[in-house]
């Protein structure tokens, strides 16, 4: 699924707005660039089961910590900062 479909299936681009404390037109950009990293937590508290944040892809690596109290039965989502990063290609003139 692309960002775009899965804002649709968070309720569509005012839910979701709402839902992250910003205006439709920043939820317009995010169909084509992306949903930020920092919303997507808020976006499965509102709509799981329907969403979670690893349904975004795999461009964050994500930990969760034990909440009884957030709806996802492993937790609440964190950004693992410690995780490597993807690794850059290979180029010609690498030292």
């Amino acid at each position: 699924m692309t960002h775009a479909d899965l804002i649709e299936t968070a309720g569509g681009t005012a839910a979701v707005a709402r839902i992250c404390g910003v205006k439709t037109p920043s939820v317009t950009d995010w169909k084509r660039r992306g949903v930020p990293a920092d919303r997507r937590p808020a976006l499965e508290r509102a709509r799981y089961p329907a969403l979670a944040v690893e349904d975004f892809g795999a461009d964050v690596a994500w930990f969760r910590v034990p909440d009884p109290e957030w709806p996802h039965p492993g937790g609440r989502p964190c950004i693992d900062v410690a995780a490597p990063a993807a690794s850059a290609p290979e180029t010609a003139n690498a030292t």
